[in-house]
């Protein structure tokens, strides 16, 4: 078939047949389009009907196993949503933030809150791995810091798994809202984290295997920056060093985000902790980009999970 002769009957199939009230425009406008671009794809590519329904029970699988939210990762979905959200901002003249990136698919609501420090691992892992205190401010538009700015922080542990996720962690271990102080200062101790990869049998590394990928990401900090009034912040941060730092299979990796590690033995700096073992430290600021009116939107809806 024609591209023509197809459009016309995805019209046929899903306008044509609208006779049971008013479809919602917007819906009918998506279904449409990605219809007849699929079967567009069918058509170029010649996919066999057993193609075409392996496929739907690979992404039957993908969704039964929680994975869809990887695979945007894995496929760049997610990224490519940003560059969009990036372009958006700049034509609206919303410049001079710290770059966004990819949320992932791990966050969950409701971690312990807390003013100015927190710390965000339980000590399950002590010993086990450096401690990591990383630090900074919030700053506004204008370079001025923002007391009561919310930084929302959560990463892996050791073994690069999440609280929550992974049911042999405590509830919200790795994961803190941290308040910033007066002076618009945050500050938390936590472990530093491992990079890791898909799950080696789930459905998204089948794939990226089929492509000849790999599905390792570098150690990372995720990060929700929000204050009133200022647009939320998306991030996270890479730790320097690490092997797959520009190498990424999420296309998070950014300009901007990857801070120094400094490496801390001073007797004096760990006597001030009260740790008695060289630690990394972080130095990190945010900056905030303030709302106006018709910009479009920061928060992004989406289903997370919730302790």
């Amino acid at each position: 078939m024609t591209h023509a002769e197809i459009a016309a009957l995805v019209k046929q199939f899903l306008v044509d047949t609208a006779t049971q009230g008013t479809p919602n425009p917007r819906v009918q406008q998506v279904v449409v389009r990605l219809t007849t671009d699929l079967f567009k794809a069918i058509e170029d590519l010649d996919l066999s009907p057993s193609e075409v329904w392996k496929g739907l029970e690979y992404f039957a699988e993908a969704g039964a196993t929680h994975e869809l939210g990887l695979l945007a990762a894995g496929l760049g979905l997610e990224r490519f949503l940003d560059i969009r959200a990036d372009e958006a901002e700049a034509r609206a003249g919303l410049t001079g933030g710290t770059p966004r990136t990819i949320e992932g698919p791990l966050y969950v609501a409701g971690a312990p809150e807390s003013t100015g420090f927190a710390r965000l691992d339980d000590g399950s892992e002590d010993g086990k791995g450096d401690i990591l205190f990383m630090q900074g401010t919030v700053y506004d538009t204008d370079g001025k810091p923002l007391p009561g700015a919310k930084v929302e922080v959560w990463h892996a542990n050791l073994l690069g798994n999440y609280s929550f996720f992974d049911t042999t962690q405590s509830a919200f271990n790795l994961r803190r809202t941290i308040v910033t102080d007066a002076n618009g200062r945050y500050q938390f101790r936590s472990n530093v984290p491992m990079g890791y990869g898909c799950p080696p049998q789930g459905t998204t590394q089948r794939l990226l295997d089929l492509l000849a990928r790999h599905g390792r990401r570098p150690a990372h900090i995720h990060f929700f920056v929000s204050a009133p009034d200022h647009r939320k912040l998306t991030t996270q941060i890479n730790i320097d060093g690490d092997e797959y730092l520009w190498d990424d299979f999420a296309f998070a990796s950014r300009d901007g985000l990857v801070p120094a590690v400094t490496r801390i033995d001073d007797p004096a700096q760990l006597d001030k902790r009260g740790i008695d073992q060289p630690y990394a430290s972080i130095d990190f600021d945010f900056r905030l980009i303030r709302e106006v009116a018709d910009a479009p939107p920061a928060e992004v809806e989406r289903l997370r999970a919730a302790a």
